[in-house]
């Protein structure tokens, strides 16, 4: 009998720890009273409807906060692709992966490998880096040397270079690496100091907080965003939903 009841009692025990207080005095005291006698009888009886109700709740939850972020992206979409902004796969693939990450972020590392081979296993995919350094003053000047080796047409092989690294980002440790890179080190330090990598820097920092990124990676891969680390699979899933839906993220950079 209780198995029949089922979706009833789900709704009951939703209610029961849902409403508002002022929409729980809409019942009267007997009813309350048997409102909870019949919550408490089923969970008794089959304790997996709260196991249930909770799964519910935190479904419930989890799709508006993935509907919240994809408004965010919808509002933003003229921020998310920059033509200055330094990219890898194909410049004119059909979905667009914007990932934000931190040059010294474990966990940025650690999306290294997948996104690699996504972009060898699916030649349409275009991936736009936006430098969110986050971590500390390391961050930063590890971002402003990866803009600044952009300048010489070197952004990919310094941000491989940083992210292999697991030496402290130091200003000797971009002197070497840009040296070992065949850069004008001159002129690469003379760049990091450009006020217009500052404002770019800035830039990303402010669009990151609008869509309420709280960490690195974040990647929004056409009109979602993912946030943390994911593996392949759930990369080519993303890409897969992106490509369905056309028109989340512009495929050719504005201007």
């Amino acid at each position: 009998m209780i198995r029949c009841f089922r979706p009833i009692l789900l709704g009951l025990w939703a209610l029961s720890v849902a409403i508002p207080a002022s929409a729980a005095e809409t019942f009267d005291a007997i009813q309350r009273a048997e409102i909870v006698r019949i919550i408490r009888d089923a969970l008794a009886t089959d304790p997996s409807i709260l196991r249930d109700a909770v799964a519910a709740l935190q479904t419930a939850e989890r799709q508006q906060q993935e509907a919240d972020a994809a408004t965010r992206v919808a509002a933003n979409l003229g921020k998310l692709i920059n033509p200055a902004d330094p990219v890898a796969g194909n410049p004119k693939g059909d979905v667009t992966i914007v990932e934000f990450f931190d040059v010294r972020c474990p966990y940025c590392k650690r999306m290294e490998p997948p996104m690699a081979e996504l972009l060898a296993q699916d030649r349409r995919v275009r991936l736009i880096y936006k430098d969110l350094p986050v971590l500390g003053p390391a961050s930063m000047l590890g971002a402003r040397a990866l803009l600044a080796a952009q300048k010489q047409g070197r952004y990919e092989a310094m941000r491989d270079a940083l992210m292999g690294t697991t030496a402290p980002i130091t200003d000797d440790t971009i002197r070497a690496e840009a040296q070992k890179l065949g850069l004008d080190r001159a002129r690469l330090i003379k760049d990091m100091d450009d006020p217009v990598i500052a404002a770019r820097l800035e830039a990303n920092l402010a669009l990151a907080a609008s869509l309420a990124i709280q960490g690195t990676p974040a990647l929004v891969v056409g009109g979602a965003l993912l946030p943390g680390a994911v593996d392949l699979t759930e990369l080519k899933r993303a890409v897969a939903l992106a490509r369905n839906k056309v028109g989340a993220l512009p495929q050719t950079p504005p201007g």
